[in-house]
């Protein structure tokens, strides 16, 4: 009896829950993890997504060119400088990303590489010692020393994680500043020069063409050159690490160590081997550093250098290489701009009507508090000049003087008791702000934001130095509330 049923040799089709089902030994949510994925909708999104389709390296030459023909259209010494000086900060942003981005560990100790380097090639390539090595030969044992001493700072810290293993590294830094500082006696020798640093160290030369480093006391456009051409060679090798065995595993210790050393990943060598990565390459930006300047001093590697690296790679988007140069891109020129005072107050209410714009866009009854902020400053200042002229009697430079003229209210001698109450006011009016809710808190919103900007044009104009890092703290505070990620941080998938 034979079967009527037509047989067929072509395989069954798979059914719609075995097309979108995960291939065999994938787990299922990682499969669709792309569903859980919270992606930027409107044309912003779909800009945003044709961007992410160009090719890493078509962005990195697009970039290299636009920064190698600078020069051509800026002919400042003193801009070139700052943009020589911003190639540094991403170099230091890069090694520092590979630490905490990748690696996940929080390394407070990273500047001291970055001073390790530079002491490194004044000992190889000045009078200190008398020892002038050519470039090719200098720089490389630098990276090495670099390496090897992160190595050595990541043997005992290799088991920590957390508040411990910034407490050590801080200590490591510490420990590299009272050396510098002190070692101008060292068993009757000079090492470090002491406070005053070492003097003279050789600029780069290759293959008998020494690099000048300025031209009639300008700053010298081949080291700009130069230091791009560190950062390439930098930028590459950190991406075909990021993309082996190694960037993986770092990502999985950064996420869960435990997890990653429980699927049999050496953690504890994954860790050294960041940290030497690290290090070398902050080593080889001090080799940068030493050459341009022809001295180094204990006091260009403080806290504050490393609070500024730190400051860049979370603005850019720890994890991201393109983020943290996209962060030390805007704050390398930034904190620069910010020592002119005619610059610092334009910065300083741009970033506070942008505020105010991007929340009115949120919420309408911001919007209403943001004319009542312009409102309420005419009225003090008008309160103000009738109770004496002398109250508002103050200069107001910069472009935003006929503006400011008639609202903020500026003293033509401010009393010793002022600046400090107001400080204090300002910063307890913020917290308070924080504390409220709903009418109250828009309410108090107006004054408080005039006090800062009463402070700001009064008391921390005349100190630029702190009043920099607090518009760094400011932009940070923005940015962590509108984007936690950073800039181009990358999206974590998260259970929902």
């Amino acid at each position: 009896m034979s079967d009527s049923t037509p047989h067929s040799s072509e395989p069954a089709e798979p059914s719609a829950a075995a097309a979108t089902g995960p291939a065999v030994g994938q787990d299922e949510w990682v499969a669709r993890h792309g569903e859980h994925r919270v992606g930027r909708g409107g044309p912003l999104g779909t800009i945003e997504d044709r961007l992410r389709r160009v090719p890493w390296w078509v962005w990195l030459a697009l970039f290299l060119a636009a920064f190698s023909l600078f020069p051509l259209f800026e002919q400042s010494g003193y801009v070139r400088l700052v943009a020589f000086d911003t190639v540094l900060y991403m170099l230091l942003a890069l090694g520092l990303n590979v630490v905490v981005g990748w690696g996940g560990l929080l390394d407070l100790g990273f500047v001291a590489f970055y001073g390790i380097g530079a002491y490194t090639y004044a000992f190889l390539d000045s009078n200190q010692f008398g020892v002038h090595l050519p470039t090719i030969v200098s720089v490389p044992v630098v990276v090495c020393v670099g390496a090897l001493i992160g190595l050595m700072v990541g043997l005992p810290s290799r088991r920590l994680s957390g508040d411990y293993l910034a407490i050590v590294t801080l200590f490591f830094l510490q420990l590299f500043q009272t050396l510098t500082t002190n070692g101008d006696s060292v068993a009757g020798h000079d090492i470090t020069g002491g406070p005053f640093g070492i003097l003279n160290v050789d600029p780069f030369s290759f293959f008998g063409h020494t690099l000048v480093v300025a031209n009639a006391g300008v700053f010298a456009v081949s080291y700009l050159y130069v230091a791009l051409a560190f950062f390439a060679v930098v930028f590459v090798a950190l991406r075909f690490v990021n993309n082996s065995r190694t960037g993986r595993a770092w990502r999985s210790l950064r996420e869960d160590s435990l997890a990653a050393e429980a699927m049999g990943m050496p953690v504890n060598r994954l860790k050294l081997v960041a940290f030497a990565s690290g290090a070398a390459i902050a080593a080889l930006t001090g080799t940068l550093f030493a050459s341009l300047t022809g001295s180094v001093f204990p006091l260009a590697f403080y806290f504050v250098l490393l609070i500024t690296v730190y400051t860049m790679v979370i603005l850019g988007g720890s994890g991201s290489q393109a983020g943290v140069v996209l962060g030390a891109l805007i704050i390398g020129p930034l904190l620069e701009a910010l020592r002119d005072p005619n610059k610092s107050r334009a910065i300083f209410f741009i970033l506070l009507v942008g505020g105010l714009a991007l929340a009115a866009r949120k919420s309408r009854p911001v919007a209403v508090a943001a004319v009542g902020l312009v409102v309420f400053g005419f009225v003090v200042h008008a309160i103000a000049g009738g109770m004496h002229s002398s109250w508002i009697a103050g200069e107001h430079a910069g472009g935003l003087a006929g503006f400011l003229a008639y609202w903020v209210v500026a003293p033509t001698q401010l009393a010793r008791w002022v600046a400090p109450v107001t400080y204090v006011g300002a910063i307890a009016a913020v917290l308070v702000v924080t504390q409220l809710k709903g009418i109250w808190r828009l309410i108090a919103l107006v004054p408080t934001l005039y006090l800062c900007a009463f402070v700001w044009e009064n008391v921390m104009l005349a100190k630029p130095e702190p009043a920099r890092y607090i518009v760094l703290g400011l932009i940070l505070i923005g940015l962590m509330i509108l984007r936690p990620n950073g800039l181009l941080g990358e999206r974590r998938v998260e259970i929902i």
